[in-house]
């Protein structure tokens, strides 16, 4: 069984929508003040969830097709949208130990596409 393109394209663009669905919900926790009436009322947080969904849906019609050794490690690469969205929208601090890890991230990923050849 062979991966179509299409389905990496459909787990890569997951992985980017999840990444934003980490985002919102870091939006919506800072202004959750109030219990749970402020957070089912709270649109950042909402959108979180439905920006998951969406990627849920995305690596749903990624997988159906192609091989989850080759695809999922690709939804790591969600980690790496994320620092990157982290430091636009948080000014969080783009360290040497970050940029290791989004090294050891890619390393992963090839090492486990070469073991599926």
């Amino acid at each position: 069984m062979t991966t179509p393109v299409s389905s990496m394209i459909y787990v890569l663009v997951a992985s980017f929508v999840g990444s934003f669905g980490a985002v919102f919900l870091k939006f919506g926790s800072m202004n959750l003040h109030g219990g749970w009436k402020k957070f089912a009322t709270n649109l950042w947080v909402w959108a979180g969830i439905i920006a998951y969904m969406l990627s849920s849906v995305f690596f749903v019609l990624g997988v159906r097709r192609g091989q989850l050794t080759i695809l999922y490690p690709l939804v790591s690469l969600g980690y790496v949208w994320t620092l990157f969205w982290a430091k636009m929208f948080f000014n969080e601090p783009l360290t040497r130990a970050k940029f290791a890890g989004l090294a050891l991230i890619f390393a992963g990923i090839f090492f486990l596409q070469l073991g599926n050849r």
